[in-house]
C-alpha cells in the first residue's frame, strides 16, 4: 500500500492557521495594533474601509525593522519575543507565537513599509496569498506601516460568513477600545471611511476612559487601588446606579493585556452584592499586575484567557478591594454604631490652627429690667415687652366660635350599591405584575409589562411606517452625552426616531440636544430609552430598513412599557386591557413571549 500521510504545503498550512488567528477583520486589527505596541510606538493610527473588508492599515512610529527582519516576519513561527520554551512563562509583550503576519498574508493582499531610525532608506514588501510579489527599497519615515487589503479574497466561503458592515465595525471598535485602554500613554487615532472616529492623545487611565466613552463617564467612576505581594489592583468601577443589563463596559487587563475571566467577573459581582438589582451587571476598568511567571497566557489562540497559579487569592483580594473602595467613597452603606459623626473633621480643616473665640460682656445688661436691649455682635434686635397672658384672649368674646362636625350615616351595608356594581366588573392586580380580568367562562390573567410592550410596539411601528407621530416640545432642551460611535449610530436612525416623536440634533462629537419627545413618555425616561436603544442596535444591525424599524420599535417599547411592580389604578388596568385587544397580535409580545392566559371556571371546580 502507498503512504497516505503527507506534509501540507506552506500556503495551505498558513490558511489553516489563519482560521485560528483571523476570524474576522477585528482579529487583524488586534494583531496589528499589538505589534505596533510591541515596537515601542508612541503614536498609532488605524485606518479602515468598509468595516475592514477592503482595507485595514496600521501606522506606527516604533523602532521599525531591517530588510531581513521585514522578510522573516511573514514566515511561520518567526518571532523576536521568545528564544526558548522557558520564555513562554516570562512574557511582557503581546504577540509571541509568530503566526499572525503569516496567517494574515495567506488570506489577503499585504503591503509592508518599514524603516529603522539608524537606516537611511526603508523596505517595501508586497505579498498576495503567502506569495511575495515584490520587495524593494523605498523612502519612508521611521516606523512601520502595514496595509491589509481584500481580506479573505481567496476564501470566498469565509468572506460570505462575515456580518454586515455596522456589526463588523462594532467588533473593530471593541478591539480598538481594548488596546487603547490598556496603553493610555500611547496616542491613538482611528479613521473609518475617511471620518475620524477617535483621536486620543497620550493620557492617564481616567482621561483615556473619558476620551473613549465621553465626558459623562467621569462622574460614574469610583477609583480602586490596592497593592499586595501577589497582585497589584488599580483602575475604576462604575457606581451601582450605572449598572446595565448588558456587559458592555467590563474590562480586565492583566499586565496590560485584555483578558476575559468569568471567575474574576464573579468576584466583582460579589462585591456589588446588595447594591445593584438582580439581572444588572456592574461596569469596571480594572488593571491587574502580577508576576509574569505566575500566569500562563498560551492557553487560547486569541490569548484572551489566562491561567493563574493562585486564582483564589486574587479572587478574594479583588472582591475585598472593590468593597473597600465602594465604602470609602460612600457608595456602599456602612453601619457603625460606635462612631459619632459629630466628631468627624472635614478634610479642609485637618491642617488649620484653631481660632480662640472672642467673648464680649455688656456690663449694663440687667435681665430683671422689663425693657432691656439685648446687644450682640451680629444682631441689633430689641426685646419687646410681652403683655400679660390675659391679653391673648382679648376680642374673642365678640367672635363666637363657629364649629361644625362632619357626620356620616351609619348603615348596615359594607359597600353601597353603586360601589358593589362597579367593583364586581372591575379588573385588579396580583403582585403588581398581573392583571386579572373576568370573562364569561372564568378569568383572564394578563402580564402587564408584556401587554404594554405589545401596545407600544404596534403603535411605534405604525408611527415609523406612516410617519405621523406627535411630538411635544421641551421648554428646556435636554442634552445627553454619548461616545463618538454611539452618536454616529443615532444619526443613522435619526429619521426613524423623529417619526416616533424624538426630535434631536448633534451639538458636537459627544453630545446631542433633544428638543422634542413623544407625548407618552416623561423627560426622565429619555436617557434610559436611548441607552437601551443603542445597546439593542449594537447587538445586530440588519441591512433592510424594515428589520431596522422593527428593532427600533421593539427596543423603545421595552424601555417605555410599564414595569413589573408598578401599581395601576382600575381605570389604567381597564384601559390597558382594551388597548391590548385592539392590537393585531394581542396574545404574544414583540419577542414572541406569551402575554395572557385564560382559566376556566371548571379549573376552579377541580380544586374544590
Amino acid at each position: 500500500m502507498t503512504d497516505i500521510i503527507q506534509l501540507l504545503p506552506d500556503h495551505v498550512a498558513n490558511q489553516i492557521a489563519a482560521g485560528e488567528v483571523v476570524q474576522r477583520p477585528a482579529s487583524v486589527v488586534k494583531e496589528l495594533l499589538e505589534n505596533a505596541i510591541d515596537a515601542n510606538a508612541s503614536e498609532i493610527t488605524l485606518v479602515i474601509k468598509d468595516a475592514g473588508k477592503t482595507l485595514i492599515q496600521v501606522t506606527d512610529n516604533g523602532i521599525g525593522m531591517s530588510t531581513t527582519d521585514a522578510r522573516l516576519s511573514f514566515e511561520r513561527h518567526a518571532t523576536s519575543k521568545i528564544k526558548a520554551a522557558e520564555d513562554l512563562f516570562n512574557l511582557n509583550t503581546k504577540g509571541f507565537r509568530g503566526e499572525a503576519l503569516a496567517s494574515i498574508a495567506a488570506i489577503a493582499h499585504v503591503d509592508l513599509k518599514t524603516k529603522r531610525e539608524q537606516d537611511e532608506i526603508g523596505t517595501k514588501i508586497e505579498i498576495e496569498g503567502s506569495t511575495v510579489v515584490s520587495q524593494e527599497a523605498t523612502v519612508v519615515p521611521t516606523g512601520t506601516t502595514i496595509a491589509v487589503k481584500n481580506l479573505f479574497y481567496n476564501i470566498p466561503a469565509r468572506r460570505n460568513f462575515l456580518k454586515s458592515n455596522p456589526v463588523e465595525t462594532r467588533h473593530i471598535i471593541d478591539e480598538f477600545h481594548r488596546v487603547a485602554l490598556a496603553h493610555p500613554s500611547v496616542a491613538f487615532k482611528m479613521l473609518h471611511n475617511g471620518d475620524a472616529v477617535f483621536t486620543l492623545p497620550s493620557q492617564n487611565y481616567r482621561q483615556r476612559i473619558v476620551g473613549i466613552f465621553g465626558n459623562k463617564a467621569n462622574e460614574k467612576l469610583v477609583p480602586v487601588e490596592e497593592f499586595t505581594e501577589i497582585v497589584k489592583v488599580s483602575g475604576f468601577v462604575l457606581k451601582p446606579e450605572f449598572a446595565r443589563k448588558s456587559r458592555g463596559e467590563q474590562f480586565f487587563f492583566v499586565n496590560n493585556r485584555f483578558i476575559k475571566s468569568g471567575y474574576l467577573n464573579h468576584a466583582v459581582s460579589a462585591a456589588f452584592e446588595g447594591l445593584i438589582k438582580e439581572g444588572l451587571h456592574p461596569g469596571y476598568f480594572l488593571y491587574l499586575e502580577v508576576n509574569p511567571q505566575s500566569i500562563d497566557i498560551n492557553i487560547h489562540p486569541t490569548k484572551t484567557e489566562i491561567k493563574f497559579d493562585d486564582e483564589h487569592a486574587i479572587y478574594a483580594m479583588l472582591r475585598a478591594t472593590i468593597k473597600h473602595s465602594l465604602g470609602q467613597f460612600s457608595i456602599a452603606p456602612v453601619l457603625d454604631f460606635n462612631k459619632d459623626s459629630g466628631f468627624d473633621t472635614p478634610y479642609a480643616y485637618s491642617k488649620k490652627n484653631p481660632i480662640a473665640p472672642k467673648i464680649e460682656v455688656d456690663p449694663s445688661f440687667n435681665p430683671f429690667k422689663p425693657d432691656t436691649v439685648v446687644k450682640q455682635k451680629h444682631t441689633s434686635l430689641k426685646k419687646e415687652h410681652t403683655p400679660a397672658w390675659e391679653s391673648l384672649y382679648t376680642g374673642l368674646e365678640s367672635k363666637p366660635a363657629n364649629i361644625t362636625f362632619e357626620s356620616e350615616e351609619v348603615t348596615g351595608a359594607l359597600f353601597d350599591e353603586t360601589q358593589v356594581t362597579k367593583t364586581s366588573l372591575a379588573t385588579f392586580q396580583i403582585q403588581n405584575k398581573y392583571i386579572i380580568s373576568p370573562i364569561k367562562s372564568g378569568m383572564m390573567v394578563i402580564h402587564q409589562h408584556r401587554a404594554h410592550q405589545r401596545v407600544l410596539y404596534e403603535e411605534l411601528l405604525k408611527n415609523i411606517t406612516v410617519k405621523e407621530a406627535v411630538s411635544q416640545q421641551l421648554l428646556f432642551p435636554l442634552v445627553l452625552q454619548f461616545s463618538q460611535p454611539d452618536i454616529k449610530l443615532l444619526l443613522k436612525v435619526q429619521e426613524q426616531l423623529e417619526h416616533t416623536g424624538f426630535l434631536f440634533s448633534t451639538q458636537n462629537d459627544s453630545e446631542i440636544e433633544i428638543t422634542g419627545v413623544p407625548i407618552s413618555i416623561q423627560e426622565s425616561q429619555v436617557s434610559p430609552i436611548f441607552e437601551q436603544l443603542l445597546s439593542d442596535i449594537k447587538e445586530d444591525v440588519p441591512d433592510t430598513s424594515f428589520s431596522q424599524n422593527d428593532i427600533l420599535a421593539q427596543s423603545m417599547a421595552q424601555s417605555m412599557a410599564v414595569k413589573t411592580g408598578t401599581v395601576l389604578t382600575t381605570e389604567e388596568q381597564e384601559h390597558l386591557v382594551n388597548q391590548l385587544f385592539a392590537c393585531k397580535e394581542p396574545s404574544v409580545s414583540p419577542k414572541n413571549k406569551p402575554v395572557l392566559m385564560t382559566m376556566e371556571a371548571s379549573d376552579f371546580d377541580k380544586k374544590f
